[in-house]
């Protein structure tokens, strides 16, 4: 909104940046959070080198947040680490997602005849342009429902699971009967994600998500904007049903549109669900990773009798988040039933032993009140997705409805060569 001219004043009743998505450092502060008594053991080492994310989530190499950091500059403020591999659960054991021809070849998930379908399949996938016909193969991308082209290769339900739930990166099966072309895609970001780097398709940013709202919050100031950490937010002021003002510690800071996550405006938004997060401290590698210092594990709902995917996002001292030869691994899935924590054991198991748990579980809220009448633009609580693919979706949604008109990367860009100039993006 800054880069677009507007004057920005953020708020937050917090004293650190990026409210339910921070990283809390010292680790004390994380022991203090979740009420758990007395101090971090010393086997922890020091407290200030750990910075923890209470919401997991990696970048897409080549997806949306990578491009808007990218495109904005924001790049400058934060270094990013690869992460090291993607695995896929089945039957009891883990096993490295394949992501290209070789690796496929070579995969103990799948059978001999198996592999020669689903190399066709990736080739497929990877020649898929949505503006030539030529390269459907007798598939309407907008109305052939993904089932149908499984069936077209005659892959089996293994290769199914991992390619929906590892590759295209679904939390449900619902996608097996809508048209295939968001499917398609999904997998082409994947691949395109991979190819940039090599090891996975996802990054991480060294000391932890809590970088990234900073970097836009310096980028925001660039272009006149003005940041206010520990701000408690006493009233939303409305006057003829529009938003006009803010009131904190008896001032009120005037305005025409406000955004604001959930948790201000209780009564304009609606509970879509709940989600279990457990961040878990280990002295050890997870088992069968290859002693990966990083890496993603995806556990297929069919896998375990769920609905949702489970999901473990794993990091550590090589990111700057924890003390040397520490490891954190975060599990999160959808709640679908009144034991959360009895849902969640197929991952918890995956990382024994455990030093230290911590166990939240958040209500996921959406907005009731799209704000065109208001001009209150509410945001959705972050969901179990492991990368931030849906918040982007979120962010250019408000976007679209603050300014009636489509988030555009082409303009960003412009925006970034007028106030640094061309020859600096060199």
């Amino acid at each position: 909104m800054s880069v677009n001219g507007k004057k920005v004043l953020h708020m937050d009743r917090n004293s650190y940046y990026g409210g339910e998505s921070a990283s809390i450092t010292p680790l004390e502060d994380l022991y203090k959070r979740f009420n758990l008594p007395g101090a971090p053991p010393e086997s922890m080492g020091r407290g200030r080198d750990w910075n923890v994310d209470l919401i997991p989530k990696f970048l897409m190499a080549n997806g949306q947040l990578v491009k808007m950091l990218l495109y904005t500059e924001v790049t400058r403020y934060l270094d990013f680490k690869v992460i090291e591999g993607s695995f896929v659960y089945k039957g009891g054991k883990i096993y490295k997602v394949p992501s290209t021809e070789a690796e496929a070849l070579a995969s103990s998930l799948m059978g001999l005849f198996e592999k020669r379908r689903f190399r066709k399949f990736l080739v497929y996938v990877a020649n898929f342009d949505e503006n030539d016909p030529r390269t459907f193969e007798g598939v309407d991308p907008k109305k052939t429902t993904m089932r149908d082209v499984y069936k077209k290769f005659d892959l089996g339900q293994d290769v199914i699971d991992f390619t929906g739930h590892a590759l295209a990166l679904y939390r449900t099966d619902d996608y097996l009967d809508q048209p295939c072309q968001e499917t398609i895609n999904r997998i082409k970001l994947y691949s395109e994600s991979l190819a940039r780097y090599g090891k996975s398709p996802y990054l991480y940013p060294l000391y932890g998500l809590g970088e990234l709202p900073q970097g836009f919050a310096r980028l925001s100031a660039i272009y006149g904007g003005t940041y206010m950490l520990n701000k408690p937010i006493e009233e939303i002021v409305i006057e003829n049903g529009k938003v006009v003002g803010v009131k904190s510690e008896g001032e009120v800071a005037r305005c025409k549109q406000l955004i604001c996550d959930p948790s201000y405006v209780s009564e304009r938004v609606t509970k879509v669900g709940q989600v279990i997060r457990v961040i878990c401290i280990l002295s050890h590698p997870i088992k069968n990773t290859n002693d990966a210092n990083s890496c993603q594990i995806i556990i297929p709902q069919n896998q375990v009798n769920r609905k949702s995917d489970i999901y473990v996002c794993m990091i550590s001292s090589a990111h700057n988040v924890a003390a040397q030869g520490k490891y954190i691994a975060i599990a999160s899935t959808t709640v679908e039933t009144a034991d959360p924590e009895k849902e969640i054991k197929p991952a918890l198991d995956l990382l024994e032993p455990i030093e230290q748990k911590f166990v939240s579980i958040s209500d996921l809220f959406a907005p009731t009140d799209l704000g065109t009448e208001s001009q209150i633009f509410i945001s959705r609580t972050y969901d179990a997705t492991t990368h931030f693919e849906t918040t982007c979706d979120d962010i250019k949604d408000i976007y679209k409805r603050m300014m009636g008109s489509e988030f555009d990367f082409e303009e960003m860009k412009r925006k970034k060569n007028d106030i640094y100039g061309e020859e600096e993006q060199q």
